[in-house]
C-alpha cells in the first residue's frame, strides 16, 4: 500500500513539472507595479468614469499580480476610458392599470471601455488601444435611475476582470 501511495505521488509530481505548468503570477518578470490614470468618460452616464477607476484599482489589489502604485513610482500606467453605456430591454410586460400599453421590466445594460497601457519615458504603448465590454441585466424596481446606476456598475465590474486578466497574464 505505501508503495502503491507513494508511486501515485511521485506519478503526480511529475506530471505537474513535465508539463510546464507555473503556479502564481504570470505579470511580466519586469512589470511589478501599475498606476491607474484618471479615465475619461465619452457618454452622458453619471459618474462612469469615478466608477470604472475605483473598480480597476480594486481590482488590481484583489488579483495582487501587480502592486497600486502613483503614476511616478509605477513601472506602467493604465489609461482608459468609457466609450459606450448603453441601455436596452429585454421583456415587456402589460402596464399595471389594465391598459393595452407595454412596459419594459427587464434591462441590459452595456459598457464598452477602451484602454491602453504605457511605459513611462518611451514612446510607444506597451499594450495598443484594446476594448473590453461587460453587460449587466436588471429588472425594472421602484427606482429605476438606481437599478440602472448598479447595473452600470455591474457591467463595468465584468469589463474589469477582462482588462486586469488582459494586462496580467496575456504576456
Amino acid at each position: 500500500m505505501k508503495k502503491i501511495l507513494l508511486l501515485a505521488s511521485v506519478s503526480t509530481l511529475l506530471i505537474f513539472t513535465g508539463c510546464g505548468y507555473k503556479f502564481g503570477s504570470l505579470n511580466h518578470p519586469q512589470l511589478q507595479s501599475i498606476a491607474v490614470a484618471p479615465v475619461t468618460n465619452e457618454t452622458l452616464a453619471y459618474n462612469a468614469s469615478a466608477v470604472l477607476r475605483g473598480l480597476l484599482c480594486e481590482r488590481f489589489t484583489t488579483d495582487g499580480s501587480m502592486k497600486l502604485e502613483s503614476d511616478e513610482a509605477a513601472d506602467c500606467i493604465l489609461y482608459a476610458r468609457v466609450t459606450e453605456v448603453t441601455y436596452q430591454a429585454l421583456d415587456y410586460g402589460t402596464a399595471p392599470d389594465g391598459d393595452d400599453s407595454f412596459l419594459a421590466n427587464e434591462w441590459r445594460c452595456k459598457v464598452t471601455v477602451e484602454y491602453s497601457v504605457i511605459l513611462p519615458g518611451r514612446g510607444k504603448p506597451l499594450i495598443h488601444n484594446r476594448v473590453a465590454t461587460g453587460n449587466a441585466d436588471f429588472i425594472t424596481g421602484p427606482d429605476l435611475e438606481t437599478s440602472r446606476r448598479n447595473a452600470m456598475r455591474q457591467a463595468l465590474f465584468a469589463a474589469t476582470k477582462s482588462i486586469v486578466s488582459n494586462i496580467t497574464e496575456g504576456w
